[in-house]
């Protein structure tokens, strides 16, 4: 999934309570597309997912409420990844290994109903969406390589542009993050409603974040 104006993100400052504070202003929102300038102030998991719902949703008004809210952090790492390190080449369209190994902690949470990823890149020109896996059991701490072959059982993956759910690997120079969420329910599809599209999975996972953490690997080996 190609996306444009994908660039400008959020800040972020610790709060008193070790949480961080939302600084979250999405430009060019989704009437912008419609040549109306609108200003959208989102909780701090905007940062990946409304962004791309943005990106994605056409001329749509995004579901949602304007606010700021504390979110815990997600400590991510992998023993493949490092932070602001290449990502390994097994990883990438040359390479045979597909996703990478994932792991992941915080704080409890006693709230926490599911676990969320997007992986996503973002490169002088163009922004796209490699992978979103959702609804992973809350109790789950890691996953192993290649998880998009085999997921987490109850766990669904959205569908990329091409209409093939899964872990699409980058071929291009850029900054590719891998972005874990702790939400407080579960992406789910309304009865009678069609199958849930990239856009909407995006925004179920935006509305319902309570922690978030990043990897982030640079350019490609």
């Amino acid at each position: 999934m190609i996306l444009t104006g994908f660039g400008s993100f959020t800040g972020h400052r610790p709060s008193g309570n070790g949480l961080h504070t939302a600084e979250t202003r999405v430009a060019s929102s989704v009437m912008g597309l419609c040549n109306t300038a609108t200003r959208v102030r989102r909780i701090a998991v905007s940062v990946t997912a409304v962004t791309v719902a943005l990106a994605l949703s056409g001329c749509s008004s995004l579901i949602g409420r304007s606010q700021a809210e504390d979110i815990a952090e997600v400590n991510v790492s992998s023993p493949e990844l490092r932070e602001g390190e290449p990502l390994p080449r097994d990883y990438s369209c040359k390479g045979t290994q597909g996703s990478p190994p994932l792991r992941w902690s915080s704080q409890p949470l006693s709230k926490a109903k599911s676990i969320a990823i997007v992986v996503d890149s973002h490169t002088s020109s163009t922004s796209t969406v490699h992978w979103v896996l959702y609804n992973i059991p809350a109790t789950t701490t890691e996953l192993g390589p290649n998880a998009a072959e085999e997921p987490p059982e109850g766990a669904g993956q959205a569908p990329l542009p091409g209409g093939k759910a899964g872990y699409d690997p980058p071929c291009d120079p850029g900054s590719y993050r891998f972005t874990v969420y702790t939400l407080n329910g579960k992406v789910e599809r309304p009865e009678g409603a069609p199958p849930l599209d990239l856009p909407e999975i995006l925004k179920q996972i935006a509305d319902q974040t309570i922690a978030r953490g990043r990897l982030t690997a640079v350019d490609l080996q």
